[in-house]
This record gives structure tokens, C-alpha cells and sequence, in this order.
């Protein structure tokens, strides 16, 4: 323990916000880690039994059913029932605007993660900067007397390139995770707008003989969610 203390304090006062960042940025991953599961955003059965319901003619029990089912892709989909009476263009409307909300809770600070996943490196190099400036001033401080000892100016050398270690360190995990977690809210969210725009094409051709396995996004050009920023 004492051996890691020493270590951050030769790294100087740059590895306070380095650390700090480290910090914040683990609480982040962990919290994105755990509310962008599958289960809690678009669950995977969710739209089959809404189509069951609507096809039974349950409209009331299939709005019921999403309101007991707190998701965003269940938001989403009770947007839709729940204006089946309005044209298909305002229903289409009313489900982006729910889904580019749903959306921006999705991705809520996962830019904050890349953001520190590109800050932490320049840190590095800014306390490697600032000690070898002092590293030099010594040399020139004991030049001055007459003498200039190699051995503390590598001291100086190596104790600065510390803080440019601990970016890197701390850095490339943090962009690891931060590519991770944008991955998969981009999938939550296809999710999203694949489910919303099967239900939604279901009740437009409710009167129609199509088969519901022709009703996937592939052959759908709207969309019912805006894009993760």
C-alpha cells in the first residue's frame, strides 16, 4: 500500500485529477452496465405478446400490459396503441418523439466515459510536461554550483513520465469501455425502433392478410426512435 502511495505522489499534483477521473469514470461504466441490460430496455418477448393481444382484439389489455411492463420499448409501444385512432403520419410523430426521448435516457453519460477516456492520456502528458520542467530546473538550479548529478536528473525523468503511465493506464480501459457501452445503447436502441415499427405496421394493415414475419424493419423505411447521440 505504502509502494502505490509513493507512487502517486512522485507522479505529482497531476495524478490528483487523473485518479479522480479514474473514479468517476468506473462509476459510470458500472452504472450504464447495469441499466442497459436487454431485460430493462426492450425485452425480447414483449412485442410478441402485444401482437397476440392485438390480434385478439385486446387493444385495452394490450395498453394495460406495457403500463405494467415499465420499459422504453414498452413506452414506445403504448404510444402507439394508445393513438391508433390518429392518421398513421401523427402516430409515427408521437412514437419518434417518445423514442428520441427514451433514446437520450439510453445514452445518458456515455459521452462523459469517452470524454475521459480522451482526457486522461493528455493529463499523462501534461504532469510528464510540467515534472520534467522541474526535473530541469534542478539541473540548472545544481549547475549553477558546479555539479550536476545524472542520477537526479533520471530521478526527475522517471518520476515524471509516472503521470504519463497513469493516463495511458487509466485511458485505454476507459475507451475499451466507452466503445462498449455506445455499442450496445446503438443495439438497445435498434431494438427499440424494430419492435415500435412492428407494431406500429401491425395495426396500419390490422385489416390486411399480411403475415406478420414481413412486417421487420428491413422492409420499413420509417423509423420510431431518433438515433443514440
Amino acid at each position: 500500500m505504502n509502494e502505490v502511495y509513493q507512487f502517486l505522489y512522485k507522479g505529482g499534483p497531476v495524478m490528483i485529477p487523473i485518479m479522480l477521473l479514474s473514479v468517476i469514470a468506473l462509476a459510470i461504466f458500472l452504472e450504464r452496465m447495469w441499466t442497459l441490460r436487454r431485460s430493462t430496455i426492450a425485452p425480447e418477448d414483449i412485442v410478441e405478446k402485444v401482437i397476440g393481444l392485438l390480434k385478439a382484439g385486446k387493444n385495452e389489455e394490450a395498453i394495460f400490459f406495457c403500463q405494467a411492463n415499465p420499459s422504453p420499448l414498452s413506452k414506445v409501444l403504448l404510444t402507439i396503441i394508445g393513438n391508433e385512432s390518429a392518421s398513421p403520419e401523427e402516430i409515427l410523430e408521437l412514437a419518434e418523439e417518445t423514442g428520441k426521448r427514451e433514446a437520450g435516457s439510453i445514452g445518458k453519460y456515455i459521452e462523459a466515459l469517452g470524454t475521459i477516456a480522451t482526457v486522461e492520456p493528455l493529463l499523462g502528458l501534461l504532469g510528464t510536461v510540467t515534472g520534467l520542467i522541474r526535473a530541469f530546473q534542478q539541473v540548472v538550479y545544481y549547475a549553477g554550483e558546479g555539479a550536476v548529478d545524472p542520477g537526479r536528473l533520471a530521478s526527475g525523468i522517471w518520476e515524471a513520465l509516472i503521470t504519463t503511465a497513469a493516463g495511458l493506464i487509466i485511458g485505454i480501459p476507459c475507451y475499451i469501455g466507452y466503445k462498449y457501452i455506445a455499442s450496445r445503447a446503438d443495439f438497445l436502441v435498434s431494438k427499440i425502433e424494430e419492435g415500435g415499427t412492428t407494431v406500429f405496421h401491425f395495426i396500419k394493415y390490422r385489416n390486411r392478410e399480411i403475415p406478420l414475419n414481413n412486417l421487420s424493419n428491413k422492409n420499413i423505411p420509417e423509423n420510431t426512435s431518433g438515433n443514440n447521440q
